[in-house]
């Protein structure tokens, strides 16, 4: 469903990406892991078209977008949910969704969609006219997620999802995600929180310095084992 070349990108003269490569096939959850200033989020953001890329491609579903617009792609079936999660504050639940679901055909459609996100999140059901600044982090995290299936994406991408939550809330996260894979939802997951990532990937490539470093199915890892030691510290 996706595949990254060659792909290139940074900020004015900073290269932050040094010519990534990687593949998400369709109905799979791939993780790209990596430490701070790895190069993950840039990834991402190139891959929405939020940071334009300096070389290489990015084609999606059959299609090179890494020149096309964020709003483009995003009409393409390809949905993020950021870092940071980056919610309307003063906005109810049932209003950041509603944004979310601006791509959809009619208000029936919107309504349906919602249904769908209090049905797989019960706790923002609860939530439903509360602001999102009053929600917990780990309720604005399933906001966040739930906004992005509005648009019934064909591919998630999930940037840091755990961050700032505790044990509990991440056992939550990794069940969703869990069961949002096995309802045909493919997903692109980058994180730090290797013991979450490979509880929900099928495979996972390591980024370094804007370079795939090592890449292996998620079955024959574990967050002891050598390769997560000498590449994520």
């Amino acid at each position: 469903m996706l595949t990254v070349t060659d792909l290139e990108a940074g900020y004015g003269s900073i290269k932050v990406l040094r010519g990534i490569g990687f593949t998400v096939p369709a109905g799979k959850v791939v993780a790209l892991l990596g430490g701070n200033g790895a190069g993950k989020t840039t990834t991402m953001k190139t891959i929405a078209g939020i940071v334009a890329a300096t070389a290489g491609q990015v084609e999606f579903d059959g299609r090179r977008i890494e020149r096309e617009p964020s709003h483009r792609i995003f009409a393409r079936g390809l949905a993020l949910v950021p870092q940071g999660r980056e919610l309307f504050p003063e906005m109810t639940v049932i209003e950041n969704l509603e944004l979310g679901g601006l791509a959809r055909r009619s208000t029936t459609e919107i309504a349906a969609g919602i249904a769908g996100v209090f049905a797989q999140f019960p706790r923002l059901a609860e939530r439903a006219h509360q602001r999102a600044a009053t929600l917990s982090g780990g309720e604005q995290q399933m906001l966040a997620t739930g906004r992005a299936l509005m648009s019934r994406p064909k591919l998630l991408l999930l940037d840091e999802p755990t961050t700032g939550l505790g044990p509990l809330i991440v056992a939550e996260l990794i069940r969703i995600v869990r069961e949002l894979n096995r309802g045909g939802q493919t997903i692109l997951l980058v994180e730090q929180n290797v013991r979450m990532a490979l509880a929900v990937a099928d495979y996972v490539y390591i980024i370094r310095t804007g370079e795939i470093v090592a890449e292996s199915e998620a079955a024959k890892l574990s967050d002891r084992d050598e390769m997560f030691r000498s590449y994520l510290g």
